[in-house]
């Protein structure tokens, strides 16, 4: 009795690939290959699309860069209280934090120099 259930279920589990997963699979080839389109430009100027794209990536790194700033400050202060103070987790914390602050900040030359 035991063998014939395993027997059923792997029947089941093969049925299933080969009822719904084939001809699912063989359905979404089909349909990829036959919706490719050519498209004709006009013409290849395409500052109309593109520039609003410019100004959003522009606003994006700035602010990214200005929170990175605003965090540098804060954890440098951090690091000079716990300094001060000789708590060293939270000056471990505070190095952290100025690392990411420095990094944020510098997001907007990195990507300059990587031509974005």
């Amino acid at each position: 009795m035991r063998n014939y259930t395993n027997k059923k279920k792997k029947n089941k589990i093969f049925g299933f690939c080969k009822g719904v997963l084939v001809p699912s699979f063989t359905g979404g080839v089909y349909t990829v290959c036959r919706l490719t389109t050519t498209v004709l430009a006009a013409g290849t100027d395409t500052s109309a699309v593109t520039a609003p794209l410019e100004n959003l990536k522009t606003l994006v790194i700035a602010i990214i860069g200005a929170v990175g700033v605003i965090i540098l400050a804060k954890n440098v202060m951090e690091f000079a209280q716990a300094y001060q103070q000789q708590d060293s987790s939270t000056m471990n914390s505070a190095l952290k934090g100025i690392v990411a602050g420095i990094m944020m900040a510098g997001i907007s030359s990195v990507l300059a120099f990587l031509g974005f």
